[in-house]
């Protein structure tokens, strides 16, 4: 039986990246029958941030059932639990929002989801598929006025460092540049959906 994390981050119930994040889970469970999918809400419930205590134990060689890890090992047992892995997420100041990158914080954990080596960090967890749903309100890349993107790389990197490597962005741009600019970007979420999760579900 395939397991689906669902990741959802926008605090608005009724976001684009929401919606489209669910359409995606939704082609996912039709797909692979029987799925279960495990929802994490990071508005209706954001991670606390970590404090002193978590950063003392991530110093020394604490044990994983330690309570300072409590928050981090539900969240980090989610992820072990998930064959796919859906985030649907808007783009804030060009980069992740403070909830999803508590969220990282608490998983990325050295001794428990990668080693540190002189070579580098070496991820600990399994490869899997992850779908990433990025919506902002303006344009990146070639389209003018081009805004910079450092959600995609950095979430690329920081995923890679835990060992998972296969990760599909679709990106929702100029949400915010009126209805026909949302039309085509859900055209677009449609298309991506149609051809290219195949295709990511594969590797």
């Amino acid at each position: 039986m395939t397991t689906i994390l669902q990741l959802l981050v926008s605090p608005r119930p009724n976001s684009i990246s929401r919606r489209v994040a669910r359409d995606v889970t939704g082609r996912i469970a039709a797909l692979r029958p029987g799925a279960r999918i495990i929802l994490r809400d990071l508005a209706a419930d954001p991670p606390p941030h970590p404090d002193a205590g978590f950063y003392a134990a991530i110093l020394t060689p604490t044990p994983d059932d330690d309570p300072c890890f409590a928050a981090s090992e539900q969240m980090i047992r989610e992820l072990e639990a998930a064959d796919v892995i859906v985030i649907g997420t808007p783009m804030n100041n060009f980069t992740v929002p403070s909830t999803l990158k508590a969220w990282i914080d608490h998983i990325v954990r050295i001794r428990r989801t990668f080693r540190s080596t002189p070579e580098g960090k070496i991820g600990l967890l399994r490869d899997r598929p992850v779908v990433v749903v990025i919506a902002h309100g303006g344009y990146c890349g070639d389209a003018p006025p081009a805004q910079p993107d450092f959600l995609t790389p950095y979430l690329r990197a920081i995923l890679a460092t835990i060992g998972i490597e296969s990760v599909g962005f679709l990106r929702l741009e100029g949400l915010a540049r009126g209805p026909a600019a949302v039309a085509r970007a859900l055209d677009l979420a449609q298309s991506w959906t149609d051809c290219e999760l195949p295709l990511l579900l594969r590797r």
